[in-house]
């Protein structure tokens, strides 16, 4: 349920203060809130501590010790809301993303962690011609089943919500970068599925604010331009390469609909239409 009244700020902890969880991190401390990150890189930890974020250097990856254990329940212990920002890894083995939470999973658990905010991924649904809504991911792949089982670690629990982002954009990752250069691209005409930074950082902090517990929420911007025309498009601002396409390649692909949580929040995006929002990156 949303809950609009006043009430005071929970304690929060960013696992994960990378490229979206620092501006989001700096986002709760200027609305008043209690944060702390993690940083996997010993030279961010003062960048985190001037932004006002108390700082811990975790990594989940690799054997995890007992001294990150301890590192875990320390940032955890009297915290209120958990914000999960800890992306798959690319080169990881199909059955690790979900065993890499588990710790975490575990000592929310034993630290009596109120909510936990999971920031999961639109690639857990079928790339079909077609609306994808929160009900339509399905383990089509191995990767998308080990994201699914990953949510399903805090998903179950009525306290605890999922959000499920689409392909980032914004500043130090521009759109124009993502396929310039290629050659023979497929896909000419499926739909783009993006969300700005921005937009990402305003709806986390509107679902802690609203206390918009129980869901999971698909986000992504409104517009859906076509790749073919899109992709090129972005490389050209950028004075990029621009890719190129099969133009004879006639599949469609999967539109991700955010309705439900554009509902629920009532958040006005800032950046829905994303041709227009090259210029924010």
């Amino acid at each position: 349920m949303v809950n609009t009244s006043q009430s005071p700020r929970p304690t929060v902890a960013v696992l994960g203060c990378g490229w979206l969880g620092l501006p989001l991190a700096k986002a709760l401390v200027a609305e008043g809130y209690t944060a702390a990150g993690t940083t996997t890189t010993p030279t961010r930890v003062l960048t985190l501590r001037d932004a006002g974020i108390r700082p811990y250097l975790l990594s989940l990856g690799g054997k995890f010790t007992a001294t990150d254990r301890d590192t875990l329940h320390t940032l955890l212990s009297g915290t209120d809301v958990l914000v999960l920002n800890v992306p798959p890894r690319r080169s990881a083995t199909a059955s690790s993303y979900a065993n890499l939470l588990q710790p975490v999973a575990e000592a929310a658990q034993e630290c009596g962690v109120g909510h936990v905010l999971f920031v999961s991924s639109t690639s857990v649904y079928p790339d079909e011609p077609r609306a994808m809504r929160e009900t339509d991911a399905h383990a089509t792949s191995e990767a998308a089943s080990d994201i699914l089982r990953a949510e399903e670690l805090f998903a179950p629990q009525p306290n605890n919500t999922v959000v499920r982002l689409a392909g980032l954009f914004g500043p130090q990752r521009p759109p124009g970068r993502f396929l310039a250069g290629r050659h023979d691209v497929a896909q000419a005409n499926a739909p783009v599925n993006l969300i700005h930074l921005t937009d990402c950082v305003g709806l986390l902090t509107a679902i802690i604010r609203q206390q918009a517990w129980g869901f999971t929420f698909n986000a992504c911007a409104i517009s859906h331009p076509v790749r073919g025309d899109f992709y090129p498009k972005a490389a050209q601002q950028l004075g990029l390469q621009p890719p190129d396409f099969r133009m004879d390649d006639a599949l469609g692909g999967k539109i991700i609909d955010s309705t439900l949580i554009r509902q629920t929040l009532g958040y006005q995006f800032k950046h829905d239409d994303i041709e227009v929002a090259l210029a924010a990156c």
